[in-house]
């Protein structure tokens, strides 16, 4: 309980930051990817184990900025990066492709993330962030041997059209296209309907001039069509965890649910959509927990 509670005090501390700036040594690069250029960060000893931290839809790797100094002091090397379209990968898409494609899909993101995964050591530790987190668990089923551990962060605990089983809304979502889904996520976010601290919004507002509005509403819509890998996820061979906030947009039952389904661990914080902003230490605690299963 020690533990448990120097993590919770430690969140309960995290002051109003400016989200622009990186830990002390992290190394700004862009990895060739097959959509385009990805921007990338990274901390840690090159040589040391690995962990990819991947964002989400209107998301970027600034969002681990505190989780990154954490899993390094634990002796990960840590990196996260932009996926196609988003902030400052927004000339990552389709039409660069070979040959191009008409539009962003699974595909895409899921070529994006192995080649991520290729470029440094293997098997690495991977955490997909929402949308990225149903990305992680199709590339895993497609190749097991670059995933050392999964972690599901806030990632839609269904398959098909998953925003079905969002709190008090979902009944209507079959009645929203990608375009109109993405429009009424950007409202949400824009007018902080989350109520983040200011410098938190004055950053999310301001990414959102560099990202492909394209690039939104066709990973929404997306969204709505989740491959079932459920089976082929539970039938890995790594440690997986499911981690969201109470406060989160599907039910936590529903998170309980989907993880008994792929055979994976459950971590509830006492937070909304996004613990690696507001639960860090928590979430670094349960992950590194995560991680010490593999060995």
């Amino acid at each position: 309980m020690t533990v448990i509670d120097d993590a919770r005090e430690r969140d309960r501390a995290i002051p109003d930051l400016d989200w622009t700036l990186l830990p002390p040594r992290a190394r700004r690069d862009v990895v060739r990817a097959p959509s385009g250029d990805l921007a990338r960060i990274s901390l840690g000893e090159a040589g040391a184990p690995r962990v990819v931290l991947v964002p989400g839809v209107t998301g970027s790797k600034e969002d681990f900025v505190l989780m990154l100094p954490l899993l390094a002091a634990a002796g990960y090397r840590v990196e996260s990066y932009d996926i196609a379209g988003q902030y400052e990968s927004a000339a990552a898409g389709p039409e660069n492709l070979e040959p191009p494609r008409a539009a962003y899909d699974y595909r895409l993101f899921i070529d994006d993330l192995v080649t991520v995964l290729e470029d440094g050591a293997a098997p690495a530790h991977v955490l997909g962030y929402s949308f990225a987190g149903m990305v992680a668990q199709q590339t895993a089923v497609r190749h097991p041997h670059l995933f050392a551990s999964l972690t599901l962060l806030s990632t839609p605990p269904a398959v098909g059209q998953v925003f079905a089983g969002v709190k008090r809304i979902g009944r209507f979502s079959h009645l929203a296209s990608g375009r109109t889904g993405a429009g009424l996520m950007l409202w949400g976010v824009r007018n902080n309907l989350n109520k983040v601290p200011p410098r938190r919004l004055e950053f999310v507002r301001a990414r959102f001039a560099h990202t492909r509005r394209r690039s939104v509403d066709e990973i929404v819509g997306l969204m709505m069509r989740m491959p079932d890998v459920t089976a082929e996820v539970r039938a890995l061979e790594i440690p997986k965890l499911v981690a969201t906030g109470a406060h989160d947009l599907w039910p936590v039952a529903q998170y309980e649910q989907y993880a008994a389904r792929i055979g994976a661990g459950v971590a509830v914080y006492e937070t909304g959509h996004s613990p690696c902003e507001t639960a860090p230490h928590q979430l670094v605690r349960d992950m590194l927990a995560l991680f010490a299963a593999r060995s």
